[in-house]
């Protein structure tokens, strides 16, 4: 019929070829995705090699992919919370990107997605996920999700405690994950089965595919002239140890 484009076709026209990249924490992550799949992930664990890495990780992944940066659809950049260098950094590299190719930028909660792999790891409805990330001594950055990524508490930098998320948890299971959560592990009583806990599960870029797909699809992107990372908290600076 005229005007009516079939169910496969229009799925079809949301798909789209992207990079997404992920420096919120020590973390250095690039995901090359097409149509929601991943094609090619390059990441590094060693701490403070962000600004020496991504650019090479990126130059790898589209080689190996064989793309050229015009076969891009979009940019994606994980927004944090998260280590201020490191979000500077790959925020920058993704906005020089978008200029450089004319390309859109998606901006991914990195919490959010840290906290959809975890359901895709878990698969249950009938629980919370808190994604952590590491802060300084018992301080993490969280955010507390539904199984369908609605945000249940504010993503906030939270002191942890043995009381924390109790109120919560008299009524709701929660699972935790992050590279924070052994934090909380540590201040839980090993008798409390009300706290599940998931490992392996980190800031990464590949975490990204599917809620940089879905903003892809609903086209929300960020003005890449404006957009700036979600620092939470303002910057302090540490000193060098030699």
């Amino acid at each position: 019929m005229e005007g009516i484009i079939p169910l496969s076709v229009a799925f079809s026209l949301q798909m789209a070829t992207i990079l997404n990249i992920e420096t919120s924490t020590a973390v250095c992550s690039v995901a090359l995705a097409k149509d929601g799949n991943l094609l090619a992930l390059n990441e590094s664990t060693l701490p403070n090699v962000h600004a020496e890495k991504l650019a090479v990780f990126i130059h790898e992944i589209m080689e190996q992919a064989a793309l050229p940066y015009a076969a891009l659809d979009a940019i994606a950049v994980g927004t944090g919370p998260g280590s201020y260098t490191g979000l500077r950094i790959g925020t920058s590299t993704a906005k020089g990107l978008c200029y450089a190719v004319d390309k859109p930028l998606i901006i991914v909660p990195t919490l959010k997605a840290m906290a959809m792999a975890a359901v895709a790891t878990l698969k249950r409805k009938d629980v919370y996920y808190c994604s952590m990330i590491d802060a300084r001594r018992l301080e993490v950055y969280t955010g507390l999700y539904d199984f369908e990524g609605n945000e249940i508490t504010p993503v906030e930098a939270k002191i942890l405690d043995e009381n924390s998320f109790k109120e919560i948890l008299n009524t709701t299971e929660i699972a935790f994950a992050g590279d924070g959560m052994p934090k909380m592990k540590t201040l839980s009583p090993p008798e409390d089965i009300r706290r599940i806990w998931l490992d392996d599960i980190y800031a990464s870029a590949k975490n990204m595919i599917v809620l940089s797909e879905e903003a892809f699809g609903e086209k929300q992107f960020a003005d890449v002239a404006y957009y700036e990372p979600f620092y939470l908290k303002d910057f302090v600076a540490g000193k060098k140890i030699m």
